[in-house]
């Protein structure tokens, strides 16, 4: 028997109809023996319909305060969670709904974009022991200093279900959306791109910090921190879908062929914005977004940069790196230009038939591509992106992008946040 925390986000519950599957789907691995936690989003739109009410009552003049619009938004993971829990009581399995502060999810005080600094799921482990399905409402706490509700921020779901997770020592937290698992791309973009079948912590953690929405960033780093072991899958079938977990390998050693694991891309400018000079014709008024390559070994095969300037040129992009690690490269690109980035790094680094001639070796199973085998001319292109890192000898740390908000402007993001739960 295993302690199972699965999240369902609001793609998966947008109608009473799919809440009932979610239910089924949740009573299935109860009746299989299991203790499960259940953590949900709102249903599907609710959120923007909430802040649409908001923005009216104001008449779009003023923004909303904070915390009323914190304990507005709340209401739409309330309405998600006790219909949940409705739907488990009707198939005869016992539930109870439980609000963030009830599931003991103690927060900073910022309204919009309050962190986890605690968890004390007391009710949550006494329903489990009476034999009860907990369903949990996800994105929202409450702080300790004044007692008020607060709400996540982006990924504020995937947060709330690591959390519990760390603090109830589940077996395995499932991340429930509507794609079978972390892709190699965006399948948006790229209709080619397949299911990764296992990623270590700090893969996942890359991709998510290069714009890849199907874990929250906080999520992903909450479950590195505390090394819980994450199922991404779908709620729709019964795919295995993508086990993230403490990589058992050693990492590459130098010499070791990189590893290309896959793509993920951010619409929005580099946090320090586009690097001036103006570069390669992009200026700090263009915009930009940036591509990111995740995987190991980069710094020391040179011939990953090679390549991956060689599929930009192929396409008329110019290659402008911005952060440069072992792990991860991030290049900008106009947004326009964004998808054709995409598609066209995926054919090179994942895509491409083992041997082909300058091309990377398929890996099997979830790892992806390898890339290039660094030589002379990649050697000369990694000197040139440290030079235009602005780092002198080893290439830069990577240089995470994002912005961070503060006041007012955090209540009026919260929408953002919230498609992303």
């Amino acid at each position: 028997m295993a302690l199972i925390v699965q999240k369902y986000g609001g793609s998966s519950v947008p109608t009473t109809e799919r809440i009932r599957r979610v239910a089924e789907r949740v009573v299935g691995a109860h009746d299989a023996g299991h203790d499960v936690v259940v953590v949900v989003s709102a249903m599907g739109d609710a959120t923007e319909e909430l802040l649409a009410l908001a923005q009216h009552v104001t008449r779009g003049d003023t923004t909303p305060c904070p915390r009323e619009l914190d304990t507005l938004l709340s209401v739409g993971e309330q309405v998600s969670s006790t219909l949940t829990a409705m739907a488990i009581h009707a198939l005869g399995a016992s539930a109870c709904s439980c609000s963030g502060r009830q599931a003991g999810l103690i927060t900073t005080p910022a309204h919009g974009g309050a962190r986890i600094v605690d968890v004390r799921p007391r009710l949550v482990r006494e329903a489990l022991d009476r034999g009860m399905i907990p369903v949990v409402t996800g994105f929202q706490g409450v702080c300790e200093e004044n007692d008020e509700v607060t709400t996540l921020g982006r990924g504020g779901s995937d947060t709330s279900a690591v959390a519990l997770a760390a603090a109830l020592k589940a077996d395995v937290c499932e991340i429930c959306t509507d794609v079978d698992g972390v892709l190699t791309a965006d399948p948006t973009i790229v209709p080619e791109a397949k299911p990764i079948g296992r990623l270590s912590h700090e893969a996942m953690r890359e991709l998510a910090a290069g714009g890849a929405r199907v874990l929250a960033l906080s999520g992903a780093e909450y479950a590195e921190r505390h090394a819980v072991t994450l199922r991404v899958r779908s709620s729709y079938d019964e795919r295995p879908g993508t086990v993230v977990s403490d990589e058992p390998e050693r990492p590459p050693s130098y010499g070791s062929a990189a590893r290309v694991v896959g793509l993920a891309h951010d619409p929005s400018p580099p946090a320090a914005g586009v690097p001036g000079p103006p570069a390669a014709g992009l200026t700090r008024e263009d915009d930009a977004g940036t591509v990111s390559l995740v995987g190991s070994g980069f710094r020391s095969h040179a011939g990953v940069f090679l390549l991956l300037r060689e599929a930009l040129n192929g396409i008329g992009l110019p290659f402008v790196p911005v952060s440069v690690s072992d792990t991860r490269v991030a290049v900008l690109c106009r947004a326009s230009r964004l998808p054709d980035a995409v598609r066209a790094l995926h054919r090179a680094f994942v895509e491409i038939p083992a041997g082909s001639p300058g091309a990377g070796t398929r890996r099997t199973g979830g790892e992806g591509a390898r890339g290039a085998a660094a030589d002379g001319r990649g050697d000369r292109l990694r000197r040139t992106v440290r030079c235009r890192t602005g780092a002198p000898g080893p290439a830069p740390p990577l240089r995470r992008t994002g912005t961070r908000r503060t006041g007012s402007a955090q209540a009026m993001a919260v929408v953002d946040a919230r498609r992303t739960r």
